[in-house]
């Protein structure tokens, strides 16, 4: 099937040149999804803070130990406040926080998983929903790494938010308020100073080596890409002995990458040793006043563990805040790649307040019809024809007349921009796309099986199939002695994309299938192409059995394939040249005639051959 050219107005970007949004855009379009589990979002937040609550409470505690041991030597009081104080109540605060965290992630377990599924279930079904057009240009491995990304990017990102940043900044102001009261400002002052420059700093570096990241990321895709393309054509990549040139391909791509990981972790490395030197010397100024008041007799030794136990407290989750701001950074980006997908605007949509199709007699017709890919280059001119209930109307030509075009626009895989397609009256534009192509069924010319098994391929046609119904479509399209003779049958497994079978069998299946269905409407696009002609000869006897009564619209190059169609259009550019049965189109001698004498005389030429050989 010829693939046409598309127009650059309406073609799919590529990543890079997907418009991207703020982070406040992308937060605000995931609130939503996180909004449903609100209740849980607040629950896991009282469990954080009661974790750091008691978190906080364990230098306390250690300072009231401390100072509960300034006592004069040989103090009896000394025996008994080491084991109770520090036995029980710090192992209870320890436990306490232990708990209360666990239990924030128990509860919020289900509003990131569920979270999650939603949105990659809703990416899914927008692809499937996108039009033909979309997936003629995508790129599938780079588009399931964004998806697999984007869906990893939101457990990231509330794992982090929840767990690592609330926590730190609830951390954070607790200890302020604790250095405020207990001490003087001056720690406040300190600790606020340090901050500021250390979010400064890490906010100004990870920003410089963000592009770092996102270079890794397209390279990663593009590799990935090329990788995928290369297996999915494997035996193309045979045909031309190529092994070592798609070896090649893939190594520059996986060179690139690494070239981009080094940049990142030198960037890394930068990023790191900034942020330690800013931490030294912020706990340098608090340590030598905190000491320096012990000295001067305003503090106690308590004091000082307590102010030494809060720095540690703080500054420990602080020495990531550089990896968790860039992870944020980065899922955020991943996910703003994932929604650009959902905001892809399907160029094929069921119109506001679409019905379903009522099929009656399935009479199909085109009125006056235009349509290109390409507005420089139409396919088709004024097109009309009818095919009626019932019946069987043929279209053949050459190439690029546009034959394969009307499948196309019969599934609405496209929209017409000129005239209408109806079917029992009803213009198939106002009508809903799945009442549509329930009503259809195809054989096309290209055939391409899931990575399955034959009998799930079979039964694709008609949900929920028995085997029994399987096995009578696989003997109509004369495919289930060869099934029966395989070692597992029907559970025969076909490759990807269908590549254990030839394409003969490969055929028989799709017809199968399609018979299974068992539509009011029938297309066969060359739907015998890969038969031989002993093949051809049995199954186009049992396609016109399946298609008697059904309105059937047959897309052929062998016209020995149409000869008992009711109708034959012969296009050329778009247009019908000429109509009529096969003996009134050899009758008038015209353009039909002399292609049924090239094709017999290209026959003759190649059966003597064929009787020698043997």
């Amino acid at each position: 099937m010829r693939r046409q050219s598309l127009p650059a107005a309406v073609s799919a970007p590529t990543p890079s040149g997907q418009r991207s949004h703020s982070d406040g855009a992308t937060l605000k379009r995931l609130l939503p999804y996180i909004w449903q589990y609100r209740w849980r979002v607040g629950l896991a937040l009282l469990f954080l803070v009661a974790a750091k609550v008691a978190n906080l409470g364990v230098p306390l505690l250690l300072k009231q130990l401390v100072d509960s041991l300034d006592l004069p030597a040989g103090d009896a009081r000394g025996l008994l406040v080491v084991p109770a104080g520090l036995l029980i109540a710090y192992a209870a605060l320890r436990l306490s926080t232990s708990i209360f965290t666990e239990l924030r992630e128990l509860v919020f377990a289900k509003a990131t998983h569920g979270a999650s599924r939603q949105i990659a279930l809703e990416t899914f079904r927008h692809l499937h929903a996108l039009s033909l057009r979309f997936h003629l240009e995508r790129q599938t491995g780079g588009m399931t790494r964004d998806i697999e990304r984007g869906t990893r990017a939101l457990q990231s990102l509330v794992s982090y938010s929840l767990y690592t940043i609330l926590p730190t900044i609830v951390e954070l102001v607790l200890a302020l308020v604790l250095l405020a009261t207990k001490f003087d400002f001056g720690y406040v002052w300190i600790t606020l100073a340090a901050l500021a420059a250390y979010v400064v700093f890490t906010i100004t570096v990870t920003e410089w080596r963000t592009k770092f990241r996102h270079q890794m990321n397209e390279l990663d895709s593009k590799a990935h890409t090329r990788a995928i393309d290369s297996l999915l054509n494997y035996e193309t990549v045979k045909y031309f002995n190529n092994e070592a040139f798609e070896a090649q391909r893939y190594d520059t791509g996986l060179d690139a990458y690494r070239r981009a990981q080094i940049k990142s972790q030198t960037s890394l490395s930068v990023l790191n040793t900034g942020q330690q030197l800013i931490i030294a010397m912020s706990l340098l100024a608090m340590l030598w006043r905190a000491t320096s008041g012990v000295v001067a007799g305003a503090l106690t030794l308590g004091d000082l563990v307590l102010i030494n136990a809060l720095l540690i407290q703080l500054y420990i989750p602080m020495n990531f805040l550089g990896v968790l701001y860039r992870e944020v950074k980065q899922s955020l980006a991943d996910l703003d790649k994932m929604f650009a997908l959902l905001e892809r605007e399907r160029e094929v949509a069921d119109a506001p307040g679409a019905r379903d199709l009522q099929v009656a007699g399935a009479t199909l017709r085109f009125e006056d019809v235009g349509f290109a890919y390409d507005p420089s280059r139409p396919i088709l001119q004024g097109l009309s024809f009818e095919v009626p209930a019932g019946q069987t109307v043929a279209v053949v030509g050459p190439s690029g007349a546009g034959k394969s075009t009307l499948a196309r626009l019969i599934y609405r895989f496209y929209d017409v921009q000129a005239g209408r397609i109806t079917i029992d009256g009803q213009d198939i534009a106002h009508v809903t796309q799945d009442s549509l192509r329930r009503s259809i069924g195809i054989v096309p010319q290209d055939t391409v099986l899931f990575n399955d098994t034959i009998e799930y391929n079979i039964a694709y046609g008609r949900a929920g199939a028995t085997r029994a119904q399987v096995e009578a479509a696989a003997k109509a399209a004369h495919i289930h002695d060869f099934i029966v003779a395989q070692p597992l049958g029907y559970d025969t497994v076909v490759g990807e994309r269908g590549l254990k079978l030839s394409g003969g069998e490969k055929q028989r299946v799709a017809i199968a299938r399609t018979l299974l269905k068992d539509p009011p409407i029938m297309i066969f696009d060359e739907a015998t192409s890969a038969l031989d002609s002993a093949n051809e000869r049995a199954i186009q006897a049992e396609l016109k059995n399946a298609s008697r009564g059904k309105t059937t619209l047959v897309i052929a190059h062998r016209l020995s394939t149409v000869v008992d169609a009711h109708e034959i259009l012969v296009m050329e550019a778009g247009h019908i040249v000429e109509r009529g049965s096969h003996a009134v189109l050899l009758a008038q001698g015209g353009r039909y005639a002399r292609m049924w004498q090239l094709q017999h005389a290209a026959q003759d030429r190649r059966e003597p051959h064929a009787l020698s050989s043997t």
